[in-house]
């Protein structure tokens, strides 16, 4: 946890640094965008955060005996330190409390039971995954795209510039990774992906495709800065096509539309499931036109922008893409012919309280209603 809120740490402030010395320098357009991410993903995992606080302070299997209290504040309390941008900093604080609680503490009665306890540790921690995946897709990935098109394509290094990526890179790889350990964890009917091959296979999966599909826009990027408006479109789709299948992640209206609006953000670098269902079409036909997205990048800028072949960036990042793309999608079809772990896992359709047409013996723990429809990522 310590090495999580590290990484969370170092890449704010290593984005923040490198928004100021682009602004010391007088290119204020990039301190602007560079700073724009940072805000935006900041912003959108605390009302996020809130809102699941919110969530919890009415369901009294998580909020027994304290009248409107978690994590020792009042709403209110909640609402500042929100607005002060620190809510994640307090949902660390909470984890540690609670597993704190369940190392030391002596059960107090059947609420408190240790396997009520840990199902509590595992929510906070899941929790905390999906609040960080968030901010890394809204932060982290657009961040990178940007910082390499400002690298390859205006010819603008640093070394901060060099620390500000790789810090997005690690703090991508380290939330995917620990998305899905978490994710897996907190669900008692979905079995623990295995530790070892599968692992890396996946991280392999992710991080390839991901990766080459950031570099891929960051050319169509050099190639012309209108190219932002062909990603507005593939935003808009997948905004709309989550808006087709009817998410049903949030509580209210509102905050469904704006996770919606984050799904369309994810869709533009990778793959999910947003309804717990079997999309292996769908998945099919979007890595089809993904790896027809990333191979056309290198092509479109030779047949535009000839010059570019004498660039000292462009057969490197050609080959990164071509073979990322392949090794990537090789790693994808092998992950889930061989590796994905199967068994019983809850659908994100299926009623709380119910499985199988008999009821459960206790609650359904608090975050599983957040954390059904990212079964897939």
């Amino acid at each position: 946890m310590h090495i999580r809120l590290g990484f969370y740490l170092a890449d704010i402030v290593t984005d923040v640094g490198l928004a100021g010395k682009y602004f010391l320098v007088g290119d204020l357009v990039w301190s602007g965008l560079t700073l724009v991410s940072v805000v935006v993903g900041s912003a959108v995992t605390q009302v996020f955060s809130y809102s699941w606080y919110r969530d919890d302070m009415r369901k009294p299997l998580v909020n027994s005996g304290r009248d409107g209290l978690i994590s020792g504040m009042n709403g209110r309390g909640l609402i500042g330190l929100h607005v002060m941008q620190t809510g994640i900093f307090t949902r660390y604080y909470d984890l540690l409390k609670v597993g704190y609680k369940a190392v030391f503490s002596k059960p107090l009665g059947p609420v408190e039971c240790p396997r009520d306890v840990h199902l509590a540790l595992f929510g906070r921690a899941t929790d905390l995954s999906m609040l960080k995946l968030f901010e890394m897709f809204l932060e982290s990935v657009p961040q990178l795209v940007l910082q390499l098109y400002i690298v390859l394509g205006h010819g603008h290094r640093s070394i901060l510039q060099c620390i500000c990526m790789v810090g997005s890179f690690i703090n991508i790889a380290w939330a995917i990774v620990d998305y899905r350990r978490c994710l897996r964890r907190s669900l008692p009917q979905v079995r623990e992906m295995p530790s070892g091959l599968p692992t890396f296979v996946y991280l392999l999966y992710k991080l390839l495709t991901i990766t080459t599909h950031i570099l891929s826009l960051s050319l169509f990027l050099i190639l012309s800065p209108y190219s932002t408006l062909g990603m507005a479109v593939v935003w808009l789709a997948g905004t709309l096509w989550a808006h087709w299948v009817r998410t049903d992640f949030c509580t209210s209206k509102g905050l469904e539309r704006l996770y919606r609006i984050i799904v369309g953000v994810v869709l533009m670098f990778t793959f999910f499931n947003v309804k717990g269902q079997d999309t292996s079409w769908p998945m099919a036909v979007y890595y089809v036109l993904f790896a027809l997205v990333n191979l056309s990048g290198p092509l479109l800028l030779v047949l535009v922008r000839p010059e570019v072949n004498d660039a000292e960036y462009f057969w490197p990042v050609t080959l990164l893409i071509f073979g990322g793309t392949v090794l990537g999608l090789a790693c994808l079809l092998l992950y889930y012919t061989i590796c994905h772990p199967r068994g019983k896992s809850l659908q994100a359709d299926e009623v709380d309280g119910h499985m199988g047409g008999q009821e459960r013996e206790t609650e359904t723990p608090d975050n599983t209603v957040r954390i059904r429809n990212f079964l897939q990522l």
